[in-house]
């Protein structure tokens, strides 16, 4: 993970900003590696950089990229481009896919089995984006790297 090395005008010192950015080739063990790789992204801001990261952030980044990633390489051909950012005490994670089609979150039904993932993101996230791209589309969702004052929830919103 290297901090992103756009430089800025303003002379004010600022943390560096830290990203990571994969191809995934959307096999079946691409899941599985988007989840490592957010895990060893945030556990390397920790120890690389000093910032806090609790366990509830690591575990719902975790969760967030398996939703995103399995809804991208269900619904889209191709490869799924996953990235990674520290952006003011959050953590964006951002997919994308070359399907067009922005997602839906489906009416709560307790008997659905399945195609719950976007509602389970929209819930846990604290900002959720879905754009057109001018191929495919792109989703983002950011998680707090600290846990949020009791009675605090997610509840991100969609900006298509």
């Amino acid at each position: 993970m290297q901090p992103d090395s756009s430089e800025d005008d303003d002379p004010a010192p600022q943390a560096p900003a830290l990203r990571s950015t994969v191809a995934l080739d959307g096999d079946g063990s691409c899941i599985a590696e988007a989840r490592r790789l957010a895990a060893t992204f945030l556990a390397r801001a920790q120890v690389e950089y000093g910032l806090p990261v609790s366990a509830r952030a690591m575990d719902l980044t975790q969760l967030v990229v398996s939703e995103l990633v399995t809804n991208a390489r269900k619904y889209a051909p191709g490869p799924v481009l996953m990235d990674l950012r520290i952006v003011d005490s959050q953590v964006e994670v951002e997919v994308w896919d070359s399907d067009p089609v922005l997602p839906v979150a489906r009416a709560a039904d307790a008997q659905r089995v399945g195609q719950h993932g976007l509602e389970i993101v929209r819930a846990v996230a604290r900002g959720f984006e879905a754009q057109r791209e001018s191929v495919g589309k792109r989703i983002t969702a950011r998680i707090p790297l600290t846990d949020a004052p009791e009675g605090a929830a997610g509840g991100g919103t969609q900006v298509p």
